[in-house]
């Protein structure tokens, strides 16, 4: 099954607990301001739903056999003044304090993103407030046991 996690261990323990069907499509978002990051993330998710939106109601569901988040959201550093990303039932939103998320920052960004990939988003972005070890993020990202969890998109760059 293309797509598909292959789970040798009974209970998911290789992949931190977390048991999924299909790879959750993952964007980066880099940028100066948290503002213009999360405007941006704000955008995609819109984007996001008014496509499910337009779906024949027999169409819409969320994933193939699958349940969880529509959509999960990790946020480098503090908000923005006012900011448009706020969590519902169908959108779990996280901060997590500022820093090199592949340096000093690697060991929270990876607790914090195996307890979301526990809720089975079906999108996942990731808002960067530094973008300097963005090919090492990128990396670790696509290196086990991410590379069976996740489905990384281009960056996007505000």
């Amino acid at each position: 099954m293309k797509g598909a996690v292959v789970d040798s261990t009974a209970d998911g323990a290789a992949h931190g607990g977390v048991r999924m069907s299909a790879k959750v499509a993952t964007t980066l978002v880099t940028g100066d301001s948290a503002g213009a990051r999360e405007d941006a993330i704000a955008a995609l998710l819109d984007a996001a739903h008014a496509a499910r939106d337009a779906l024949p109601d027999s169409h819409r569901s969320s994933g193939a056999g699958r349940r969880g988040l529509e959509s999960a959201v990790i946020l480098e550093g503090m908000a923005a003044s006012s900011t448009p990303l706020v969590s519902s039932p169908s959108l779990q939103v996280v901060r997590i304090a500022p820093g090199c998320l592949c340096c000093d920052g690697n060991l929270v960004l990876r607790v914090t993103l195996n307890r979301l990939l526990r809720q089975r988003p079906q999108r996942l972005y990731i808002g960067l407030a530094r973008s300097e070890h963005l090919d090492q993020l990128r990396s670790w990202l696509q290196d086990a046991p991410y590379d069976q969890l996740l489905a990384l998109n281009p960056v996007l760059d505000t």
